[in-house]
């Protein structure tokens, strides 16, 4: 099987991290496990992974947040008051 592109990686990522928005939060670990019984340990790497987390940080679709440990989450809204 094919390795799945980053950037489709990625993408999936963000549709997680925005469907729990508010609900749950995700850790690093926890996106990885997810893509990783998505797409197959054959077909999507912890590398990859890791990769696509940075491309969404880096393209600001999303943040690392502390709270009490790393998260990933949405970037706050323009406006809205910091939690």
């Amino acid at each position: 099987m094919a390795e799945i592109p980053v950037d489709v990686i990625a993408e999936d990522m963000y549709q997680m991290v925005a469907e729990y928005a508010g609900k749950k939060n995700l850790k690093p670990g926890d996106l990885t496990k997810a893509m990783i019984a998505k797409h197959g340990e054959a077909a999507c790497s912890k590398d990859a992974c890791k990769l696509a987390i940075r491309q969404l940080v880096e393209s600001s679709r999303c943040v690392y947040s502390y709270l009490g440990g790393s998260y990933i989450q949405l970037p706050p809204k323009e406006g809205a008051p910091e939690a």
